[in-house]
């Protein structure tokens, strides 16, 4: 049963996913042809990733409550690892992964947490809170894939030089493609369902929009 949650909640997150890849090339092809600085890139993705973590944080306890009638400390650790250890992978390491690859020159890895901890987790604790709480689904994770596309995009731009030739360009698309579907739906979905008891605590599993089915 939770193989097949897990797979229904991935087709129907799927179009948010492929949407949100779409406006990262388009935002990336825009980028480099108009030069702008490396220091704007910087500056969006400070922006983007505590914003990122604080809507996993949320999206990733709210799955979890709306399975499962967990305890606080476990939802807690849950929302924590699933938001802040995933948007980290997604928006830093597979990122950073890629540049590494394609050698580009500027290439640096950001860790949030560490970096600027005193803004990301903070929100990652907020995030948790409004998911414990308000335990829906379907528009943050929606807003997720956005804000995941868009860190990850950032982190890639800031290694970049201004001119890069097509080939680079499909790579990066690839790599950002990858970091965005695999760990956001890990995420928002996989691992807060693989903490689930197959017991009677377990609820019914919602459809997207919080409701059950």
């Amino acid at each position: 049963m939770k193989a097949g949650a897990i797979a229904a909640e991935l087709k129907i997150h799927a179009p948010f996913t492929a949407f949100g890849t779409v406006t990262g090339i388009i935002i990336m092809a825009a980028f480099i042809q108009f030069k702008v600085s490396r220091e704007f890139s910087y500056a969006l993705f400070w922006t983007f990733h505590p914003l990122h973590v604080l809507v996993s944080a949320l999206v990733t306890t709210a799955m979890y409550r709306s399975h499962s009638s967990g305890g606080l400390w476990r939802t807690l650790v849950i929302g924590y690892v699933g938001s802040v250890g995933i948007a980290t992978l997604s928006d830093s390491l597979i990122p950073f992964a890629g540049e590494w690859l394609l050698n580009m020159p500027h290439r640096e890895i950001h860790l949030g947490f560490i970096e600027k901890w005193w803004l990301v987790n903070p929100l990652a604790f907020a995030g948790i809170a409004i998911g414990y709480l308000f335990p829906t689904t379907k528009f943050p994770h929606a807003t997720h894939v956005f804000l995941s596309t868009w860190a990850s995009l950032f982190h890639m731009m800031m290694a970049m030089s201004t001119s890069i030739d097509v080939v680079t360009l499909i790579l990066a698309a690839f790599f950002l493609f990858l970091a965005v579907w695999v760990p956001c739906c890990t995420s928002d979905i996989v691992f807060p369902l693989l903490w689930i008891k197959n017991n009677g605590d377990e609820k019914k599993f919602p459809v997207a929009d919080g409701g059950t089915q």
